[in-house]
């Protein structure tokens, strides 16, 4: 059975729980999936400051998951619409890494151009700085941020659906896109509830990233075996345990 480890980079037990759930029913019951939890960093990732711990919060979440006992993953999902420490993990990574918002970006850019719609206005600049990153900025046609955040979003799913079906409508109607992504951990499963609102594709970031996993992956990972190539200090011991002997 094929092994495929969510990580999210937060510490809501309630995302964690959301991803389980949506990964695991769009894998299907032939893999099996496993969340794991940033052990330190913010609630919810709204800013730059917490969008930067949860990169370090991510790789030691992997290296936690790493030293458990048990089956390991033939692939890892960052489970957050912005990919905190995506290349540092796919770097270290024996299996292949990607991302909410790489997965959705891939899967978006499949219809034409698109736009994005999330929770957090601070949001905006970031993801549009890793679309450029990562080669999507020509296919994306704009970036729409509701003022609530993803978290409290989540909390009132009546009220976020309506909010979300006019934000998506809205943006089809100004940029003329072929595609929505309705990105974030926290809007799970809202995509499909609001699909028959919006006359293009909205598209699940959560889905797009378990899709993701399902297929082919055309590029390799870096490496044969997990590590660090650093002598770290003051990290976990997990972390420490794959990064290089010596001392810093």
């Amino acid at each position: 059975m094929r092994q495929l480890l969510v990580i999210n980079p937060n510490t809501s037990a309630h995302v964690s729980a959301l991803l389980q759930q949506h990964v695991q029913a769009a894998a299907g019951s032939h893999v099996a999936v496993r969340t794991a939890t940033a052990r330190f960093g913010a609630p919810y990732i709204a800013c730059e400051a917490s969008y930067a711990v949860a990169a370090h919060a991510l790789l030691d979440a992997w290296a936690h998951d790493l030293a458990q006992p048990g089956p390991q993953p033939d692939a890892v999902l960052i489970g957050c619409f912005g990919d905190p420490g995506l290349m540092a993990l796919r770097e270290s990574s024996p299996v292949p890494v990607t991302g909410l918002a790489e997965a959705s970006f891939i899967e978006a850019a499949r219809h034409g151009r698109f736009a994005i719609v999330t929770g957090g206005e601070r949001w905006g600049p970031m993801l549009q700085r890793l679309a450029q990153a990562l080669g999507h900025a020509h296919g994306l046609a704009g970036i729409h941020t509701v003022a609530p955040t993803g978290a409290q979003l989540a909390a009132d799913p009546v009220a976020a659906r309506a909010l979300l079906a006019q934000a998506c409508r809205d943006v089809v109607r100004q940029m003329g896109v072929q595609a929505v992504i309705l990105g974030g951990a926290g809007l799970a499963g809202m995509a499909a509830a609001v699909q028959p609102q919006v006359s293009v594709p909205v598209i699940d970031s959560v889905v797009a990233g378990a899709t993701w996993a399902l297929r082919a992956h055309p590029v390799p990972p870096e490496r044969k075996t997990a590590g660090f190539d650093v002598a770290w200090a003051g990290v976990s011991g997990e972390m420490a345990a794959l990064g290089v002997a010596g001392v810093v």
